[in-house]
C-alpha cells in the first residue's frame, strides 16, 4: 500500500512540474521556414516538420527530419503554438 502511494506521489509531481514549466512568449512566432524534404531514408518514413522554438530569448528555427513511426498506423501530429495566457505557447509534436 506504501508502494503505491509513493507512486502516486512521484506521479503528481511529475505533473505539478511540467504544468509549471509552461513557458508564455509574449512575442508571435514568425512564420514557418520552407524546408526542402528531400528523400525519405527507407520505406515507412514520416516527414517532421521543422518549427519555430524559442531558446529564451528569441526564436530559432528547428530543421524538420525523417522518422520512422513507432508503430503501425501511427499519425504525427505536429509541433504548434497556441495562443494563451496573454501570449504564446509552445505544444509539443507527438505520435498519436
Amino acid at each position: 500500500m506504501l508502494r503505491i502511494g509513493l507512486i502516486g506521489l512521484v506521479f503528481a509531481s511529475a505533473l505539478t512540474l511540467s504544468a509549471a514549466a509552461e513557458i508564455v512568449v509574449k512575442i508571435a512566432p514568425p512564420a514557418a521556414v520552407v524546408e526542402t524534404r528531400g528523400v525519405a531514408p527507407g520505406p515507412g518514413y514520416v516527414w517532421i516538420g521543422g518549427y519555430q522554438r524559442w531558446d529564451g530569448n528569441a526564436y530559432v528555427w528547428a530543421p524538420g527530419r525523417w522518422e520512422l513511426p513507432p508503430r503501425p498506423h501511427a499519425r504525427w501530429v505536429a509541433h504548434r503554438w497556441v495562443r494563451r495566457n496573454g501570449g504564446w505557447v509552445f505544444v509539443e509534436g507527438r505520435w498519436r
